[in-house]
């Protein structure tokens, strides 16, 4: 197991892991090596990993290292 923090909280994943691994994880829908829902469905989420964002097409062939920080923020429409 890798260890991380997911949001400001400890959290373990299985070795091999990419980001959208750990996306289709925390949203509970299947993503394609894009990054895009399967579903058909829209997004509206961006991830940081070690305060740096990683563009979505960079997400399936980055791995999840031991020890790093990341962020999933999901976009809010309102004012």
């Amino acid at each position: 197991m890798t260890a991380i923090t997911l949001n400001g909280t400890p959290h373990a994943v299985p070795e091999d892991t990419t980001i959208v691994d750990l996306v289709a994880e925390a949203i509970s829908r299947p993503l394609g090596p894009d990054g895009r829902p399967l579903d058909g469905g829209r997004l509206g989420m961006a991830v940081a990993v070690d305060a740096i964002v990683l563009p979505r097409s960079r997400w399936y062939r980055t791995p999840v290292v031991e020890g790093q920080s990341i962020e999933i923020i999901t976009a809010v429409q309102g004012g």
